[in-house]
């Protein structure tokens, strides 16, 4: 191990990803230009190239917003040659797709053809080499594994040691733990305890440690390992709470795993600014689609409605109590995809796998998604968001609430028709899924932006084409 290796941490390495693919975006895109201009035998003059430059900015973002949908900047596929060209190729053959479709729905002559082609052939060839000489020439020889050790020898410190052997192994390597007593209950032998808190500047200096993992209660940190923190922090060295990291490598946040002292982890404490444009453009968006969403839902309500009337005996629309924004209740507007009275004698209970009261018809528009279209009247009302955690209803809510802790921080923002929890994780049938989407909620509630809302609008839409909805 050479102990001056650059050891790159997950920020660091996202960014060097994404400059990299920015690079080749353009110049797969000037190359394109320059084939095109060659084939069509115009000459490759200045004029030329500035006549055309503003493709290279909408192909710049049209390729973010693809990789970021396609996750070709997770840890687990970056880190993986293999995985990451296979996803390379995947990502190519959606752009193409997508241009094709724009293409024939644009008028005669407004889109270049054959350059779109050419792009496409060399961006695959352009990232695909720049990903085998960051792979070949940074990570595998500069970018060393980032040393890393962990202080604290309890549940935390487990899921984090586990978490990044499982989906940051080429990426961190933890050294070993610092605790002041020996956890051997709690932790796997795998994993050394290299001292206690009196010992740890020392250890970092000597192991060449990059960054400290934080796996304690900070409200009752033993003297010896603040002392300690302290002055590996005076040395340079990085310290980051578990739940920021964790958050970081899986986009979720580790309820189970922080104290309900340790609460502003995981929560934000701010209130939203008046000046934030987020809000407003949200509010905007949700107010534009809903409209166009509306509109196409009334042309094909008729043969929806038909098909929903011929499966089974019962009414076309299917409405339930849910709790919205600050826990004040609505009236969601689905269509039935189950049998007439499904819960008259069951009371409230989640749907299953299979589920017996769910009609033919109904298993078809749950797929497709097409039975959640009348949201989009509950979105116009404000009751919803395009994007945001799932409106629970209130049986469950308080349900759940007892047995899992901050679970009514989901009512902070509107509830979604579609969500980070959504295109993350199958749909929950259980209050161990329930944590864990519950996880994704939190960590989109401190993240939520207009680049994070597209991203999962435009991985929704991906599941309504393939089917694949629950």
């Amino acid at each position: 191990m050479n102990n001056n290796a650059l050891q790159l941490s997950i920020a660091e390495r996202r960014t060097l990803l994404r400059l990299g693919d920015i690079l080749g975006v353009m110049i797969a895109a000037l190359v394109a230009l320059r084939i095109w201009a060659l084939v069509d035998g115009t000459p490759f003059r200045t004029d030329f190239v500035i006549d055309n430059a503003y493709w290279i900015p909408i192909l710049v973002v049209v390729w973010l917003l693809l990789a970021s949908v396609n996750d070709f900047y997770d840890l687990r596929i970056s880190s993986d040659l293999s995985r990451s060209l296979n996803r390379l190729g995947f990502i190519t053959g959606q752009l193409l797709i997508f241009y094709l479709v724009v293409f024939f729905l644009s008028p005669r002559n407004a889109l270049p053809r054959l350059f779109i082609l050419y792009y496409g052939a060399l961006l695959f060839l352009s990232i695909l080499l720049w990903r085998l000489v960051l792979w070949l020439l940074i990570f595998k020889r500069i970018g060393a594994k980032r040393r890393v050790v962990v202080v604290g020898a309890n549940w935390a410190a487990r899921t984090i040691i586990q978490t990044l052997k499982n989906e940051a192994a080429d990426d961190y390597e933890v050294i070993g733990i610092i605790a002041n007593h020996d956890p051997r209950d709690t932790l796997t032998d795998e994993v050394p305890v290299l001292g206690n808190g009196k010992q740890l500047a020392d250890i970092v200096m000597q192991n060449a440690i990059s960054e400290i993992i934080l796996a304690y209660d900070t409200s009752h940190l033993p003297s010896d390992i603040f002392e300690g923190l302290m002055a590996s922090y005076e040395k340079g060295i990085a310290i980051t709470p578990m739940p920021f990291l964790y958050e970081q490598i899986t986009g979720r946040v580790p309820i189970q795993h922080v104290d309900r002292d340790d609460w502003k982890l995981i929560l934000p404490i701010e209130s939203v600014s008046i000046f934030d444009p987020f809000v407003p453009l949200k509010r905007l968006m949700d107010i534009g689609v809903s409209l166009v969403g509306i509109s196409i839902f009334i042309a094909i309500l008729p043969f929806l409605a038909l098909a929903i009337r011929l499966d089974s005996a019962g009414p076309i629309f299917y409405t339930q109590e849910r709790l919205g924004k600050g826990g004040k209740p609505f009236k969601i507007i689905k269509l039935r995809t189950m049998i007439k009275d499904a819960e008259k004698h069951s009371g409230p209970q989640w749907a299953t796998e299979r589920d017996p009261r769910v009609t033919r018809v109904g298993a078809f528009l749950r797929k497709s998604r097409l039975d959640e279209l009348p949201q989009f009247i509950n979105i116009l009302r404000g009751e919803m968001s395009l994007v945001g955690p799932r409106a629970e209803r209130p049986y469950f809510v308080e349900q759940l609430a007892k047995e899992i802790p901050f679970y009514r921080a989901r009512l902070v923002v509107r509830p979604g028709a579609t969500g980070w929890a959504q295109v993350r994780y199958p749909y929950g049938r259980t209050v161990e899924d329930a944590l864990i989407k519950l996880q994704y909620d939190l960590y989109y509630i401190r993240h939520q932006s207009l680049l994070l809302d597209i991203v999962i609008i435009l991985r929704t839409l991906g599941t309504i084409v393939s089917l694949s909805g629950s």
